[in-house]
């Protein structure tokens, strides 16, 4: 048996040639035992219908297996021509032929270096990819938060124009006008409340 691995015809053919020659060689020492095995059983039939010959049975097994050995011996010098005849000849893809899967090796040949090289540079965009995700997530939620607080800001902006429009409708005025007239009289009421506070102190 071969011990050229062949793994291109493999390949190709999608088994090995040598599997493929183990197989045709058990098929045939099988048909070479079996056809043996009749042969001496037609033999043992004749020597019942001639029991005068004295030839025992076990006689015939001991000459059946010298038979069988010399059968085997010069089926396996034949096969084995056979075989690296087929392995040659007939299951053999010469050196020159590309198979068309590999024709991409052909166009595009890489060398090692070349190819670590291009995966390197594959690894390097990979992590510049998770990179640029995991800044898009943070851009995404620094836009969250900012749309919540324009949110807040607007309710906060309502919350300004209803009061515009009810300073407008009471005292005709705007909110800026009654804020800046309410601020003396908030400061006197600040100070009339800590002067409370401080004589309630005292009498505690």
């Amino acid at each position: 048996m071969s011990v050229n691995p062949m793994t291109y015809e493999a390949q190709f053919f999608g088994f090995t040639p040598q599997t493929c020659m183990l197989r045709v060689y058990t098929v045939f020492q099988d048909y070479l035992f079996d056809m043996v095995l009749l042969v001496e059983t037609f033999i043992l039939k004749k020597l019942e219908e001639l029991p005068e010959c004295g030839i025992s049975p076990l006689h015939v097994r001991k000459s059946t297996e010298k038979f069988l050995l010399f059968l085997k011996e010069n089926f396996d010098e034949l096969f084995s021509k056979m075989e690296e005849m087929l392995l040659q000849l007939v299951l053999n893809i010469p050196k020159n032929v590309l198979l068309p899967e590999d024709k991409v090796h052909k166009q595009y040949p890489y060398s090692k270096e070349q190819f670590q090289a291009l995966r390197d540079e594959i690894h390097q965009l990979q992590e510049q990819y998770k990179a640029e995700v995991s800044a898009g997530q943070a851009l995404h939620a620094e836009l969250e938060e900012q749309e919540v607080v324009q949110a807040e800001l607007e309710k906060i902006l309502q919350c300004f124009v209803g009061l515009e429009n009810i300073c407008r409708e009471h005292w005709n005025c705007s909110f800026g006008e009654s804020f800046a007239f309410l601020t003396p009289s908030l400061k006197k009421l600040q100070d009339k409340l800590k002067d409370i506070e401080e004589k309630s102190k005292r009498l505690k």
